[in-house]
């Protein structure tokens, strides 16, 4: 009764999706296309009979990087779908993968669309990072006795109160998934709570950990450095939200008394924030340069708006340190592990809940650095660029805790190995 209530629902919010679609494209035009694809209608052939993953935030966009890069090279000959739900996602998807990969947006949860899409793509498996439990995308598989997996699984304690008022509905999704991989035992138990059988669910660790930078990427940042900032000091702040840009200005602008040439580089995290995080440089008054407008900063240049998709990575190897994004407003923070994979000291604010297991063992292994506002903000980041020693504490604790962290990928490899052909690498 309930997924018939769902599904009748779903249909009826339809006109306000669209408006919201709408909406959205005031600020970023690309929410007004492509919406076909959200209903299983597509412009272009897709390769049938491969792997299909799915990531709905960013976040989880980049850390399933890893996993579509080796599922391509243990499997040349399976076309991988990487669904994704935003343009941003999209766009990353993009950036990391050009045309290796197939991408289109996930239909929305409409047994029409669904079964178009998957009349159209037919996949031998379907990955869903971390805890996208769509019902009728779900009951869709089990009909077709089609292999679900949900990879770097997890489930706070606030959603699993949320699904267990569902009772048996909740049980028995959960058991139309053949296989969860858990991030932790926690986790787990969670699942297991809701209803999933224990041979249901198997703790593999977060694959965020299993992120590296490669030779190129060093190579290409150092060489970014030199040209940008060969003798001045660099801090970054990324993923920044609504309310977070104005603090970084005012502790950059704080900085800037006791390190005159220091250069920040300020990168929001969402595409349609570019414009808003650019006048509030401008009405600072401190001189700046964009990204994509490819200039390189004078010595006169006090930020560098990151205003492109998919070089995050890069702009984390020119910095000396990093403050990430989302952990000064209530958005739960974004993914510290990039910034520590360069071995550079981790700055976020007190609201961690989306990366409270992350952030609780780069805490204990003094790996991360919290602040709360402005003035603790501009603090830290004059010890850290005054005291070198504790710069490279720091840094060196964050990337110990990342490499002492990871395996998951592999372990994920080898659960999936029954569900596909045999391995071609």
């Amino acid at each position: 009764m309930l997924e018939l209530l769902y599904t009748a629902l779903l249909y009826l919010i339809q006109p306000l999706i669209w408006i919201r679609l709408w909406v959205r494209g005031r600020k970023a035009p690309a929410y007004r296309k492509r919406w076909g694809e959200r209903y299983g209608f597509y412009r272009r052939p897709l390769k049938p009979g491969g792997i299909m993953l799915h990531s709905v935030s960013v976040g989880e966009t980049l850390a399933a990087i890893p996993l579509v890069r080796a599922l391509r090279h243990r499997y040349p000959d399976l076309p991988i779908t990487v669904t994704t739900m935003t343009p941003t996602g999209s766009e990353r998807v993009q950036s990391a993968f050009g045309n290796d990969v197939q991408h289109v947006y996930l239909p929305y949860d409409l047994p029409d669309a669904l079964n178009r899409f998957l009349n159209k793509i037919d996949p031998k498996l379907v990955l869903i990072m971390e805890t996208e439990l769509w019902p009728n995308l779900i009951a869709a598989l089990h009909k077709r006795h089609i292999p679900l997996v949900i990879a770097n699984a997890r489930l706070s304690a606030r959603s699993a109160a949320g699904y267990a008022k569902l009772g048996k509905f909740v049980r028995t999704l959960l058991r139309r998934i053949t296989l969860i991989a858990a991030q932790n035992e926690e986790d787990g138990e969670r699942f297991v709570a809701l209803g999933a059988k224990n041979n249901q669910v198997t703790v593999t660790g977060s694959l965020k950990f299993d992120i590296s930078v490669t030779p190129q990427l060093a190579a290409k940042a150092v060489t970014l450095r030199s040209q940008w900032a060969p003798h001045r000091p660099v801090w970054i702040a990324t993923s920044t939200h609504d309310g977070e840009e104005s603090i970084v200005i005012a502790a950059h602008q704080a900085l800037l008394h006791q390190f005159p040439n220091l250069l920040l580089i300020l990168v929001p995290r969402h595409p349609e924030r570019f414009p808003d995080a650019i006048n509030l440089v401008r009405q600072a008054g401190l001189s700046y340069i964009t990204r994509s407008s490819g200039e390189v900063p004078s010595a006169s240049t006090q930020v560098v708006v990151g205003d492109t998709m998919g070089e995050l990575m890069l702009l984390y190897g020119i910095a000396d340190l990093a403050f990430v994004g989302g952990s000064l407003v209530e958005r739960g923070g974004h993914n510290p592990l990039e910034a520590a994979a360069h071995a550079i000291p981790v700055l976020m604010g007190p609201h961690t809940f989306n990366f409270k297991d992350i952030c609780a063992r780069l805490d204990q292994a003094s790996g991360l650095i919290t602040i709360t506002d402005a003035a603790t903000l501009a603090k830290e980041v004059s010890s850290l660029l005054t005291d070198a020693d504790y710069r490279n504490f720091y840094g060196r604790h964050a990337v110990e805790v990342l490499y002492q962290n990871q395996g998951a990928l592999q372990c994920l490899l080898q659960l999936l190995e029954p569900y596909l052909p045999p391995k071609t690498h």
